[in-house]
């Protein structure tokens, strides 16, 4: 038609970080908002993602989520309606919020994406990229949510899972949520090993509900969209408002770095390889430690109280078990996730023998002069030694999933 504008119908990602707070609002109900307004803007949606970031940086609001949405369509308006959204929705009131959108019509270097994954980059890093490539984007106030956004649409997930996150009703944010509390435990039931973390078997705990004031009334994480939704239609709850499916590296270990002992750094996190070098011990509050060796260079571990049961098995570990551990290394200690116990270390009881001609067990007659009979004065040189049997098997042991983090690969999944 005559003095029409061309429908431009390109190619585009699309990132968004750091619009949520511990008050309210959540990045993913941006990002599912934001679809559904390009939808109507006639534009393609063609997945959305969530990546999780390295749970280690101090300066995150909750989860470290940031969102990409794969999109065909015009970007010029994609990337003002995203801004204008922002503007609209972000919790700007919050210190630590910093939103950051990003718009590009082609992926960016994964390498990006995993130095966000694994340990920390800087905002000039992320403007110098996106300089570089040409991307549509904007930052407010200091702009960190700009590195989010741009490990977002440089992201590669090798490995990938689902999640269906169900909002609230805008009417009902910050009041008190209405989910059917056996439905979820039946959830459970039916999916699991498909899906995982709905609800905590063990501590009869729910963990898909949130207790912050945010959009999210609950969320269903699995292997593939079928399975979340097969779990997510069991569910009774309060009249709901928009749902989305996303697709994440939740569930994959991939925030995991392979070290050694003496090579750790602060923030980030590792597996790493070595023998209990001393007994476990329980301190205040309920948490358990040990330290590990390997070689002369040694590590503390930590199971922290509200990995409840986990830290049981953590108190039947005895030097010389050969383990690999996997956490988190802050302030000198790895706070664990999951622990492969290798190969079992052989403890003993050494017992004074016992005497041939009284039947009586004998005593020590000094360091390095073997023993002696009370009694008779009869001597013996060896000592009575018996292996003690272990209750603890090889195998992986991980935290619950009450105090299991967004990126740790549930043992469900395999190792």
């Amino acid at each position: 038609m005559d003095g029409a504008l061309p429908y431009i119908n390109i190619d585009m990602l699309i990132g968004i970080d750091d619009t949520d707070s511990p008050q309210g609002m959540c990045t993913t109900y941006l990002g599912a908002v934001l679809a559904r307004r390009l939808i109507h803007e006639h534009m393609q949606v063609r997945e959305a993602r969530l990546v999780r970031l390295n749970p280690n940086v101090t300066f995150k609001t909750r989860g470290n989520a940031a969102i990409m949405l794969d999109v065909k369509g015009d970007p010029d308006r994609a990337f003002a309606i995203a801004c204008a959204l922002v503007e609209e929705l972000a919790d700007f009131s919050c210190e630590n919020t910093n939103p950051g959108v990003v718009v590009v019509d082609a992926p960016l270097d994964p390498a990006f994406y995993e130095r966000a994954v694994k340990d920390f980059c800087e905002i000039d890093e992320a403007v110098a990229i996106l300089e570089q490539s040409g991307a549509r984007y904007r930052g407010w106030k200091n702009r960190r949510g700009l590195i989010g956004a741009t490990a977002a649409v440089a992201s590669e997930l090798a490995d990938k899972t689902s999640e269906v996150l169900v909002y609230r009703e805008p009417a009902r944010f910050g009041t008190p949520r209405n989910v059917d509390r056996a439905s979820l435990f039946d959830a459970e039931a039916a999916t699991f090993p498909h899906t995982w973390d709905t609800v905590d078997v063990a501590n009869d705990v729910v963990v898909c509900v949130p207790h912050t004031p945010d959009p999210v009334l609950f969320g269903i994480r699995g292997e593939s969209p079928r399975w979340v939704m097969t779990a997510r239609q069991m569910i009774r709850s309060e009249p709901t408002g928009i749902e989305q499916i996303w697709v994440t590296n939740q569930g994959t270990d991939a925030h995991l770095l392979d070290a050694k002992i003496g090579s750790l750094c602060e923030g980030l996190s590792y597996r790493v390889r070595g023998i209990v070098d001393a007994a476990p011990e329980t301190g205040s509050g309920g948490h358990d430690s040990f330290t590990l060796r390997d070689n002369d260079r040694i590590v503390r571990c930590m199971a922290y109280e509200p990995t409840k049961n986990f830290r049981q098995i953590i108190r039947h570990l005895v030097p010389g078990d050969d383990v690999m551990v996997c956490g988190s290394y802050k302030k000198g200690s790895i706070n664990l996730e999951k622990i492969q116990v290798i190969a079992l270390g052989h403890t003993k009881t050494i017992r004074p023998p016992v005497c041939a001609s009284c039947n009586k067990r004998m005593t020590s007659d000094g360091k390095g002069k073997g023993w002696k009979c009370k009694k008779c004065g009869a001597r013996g040189e060896a000592p009575e030694v018996q292996e003690i049997s272990r209750t603890l098997e090889p195998g992986w042991y991980e935290v619950p999933p009450t105090a299991r983090r967004h990126l740790a690969k549930p043992l469900c999944r395999g190792k």
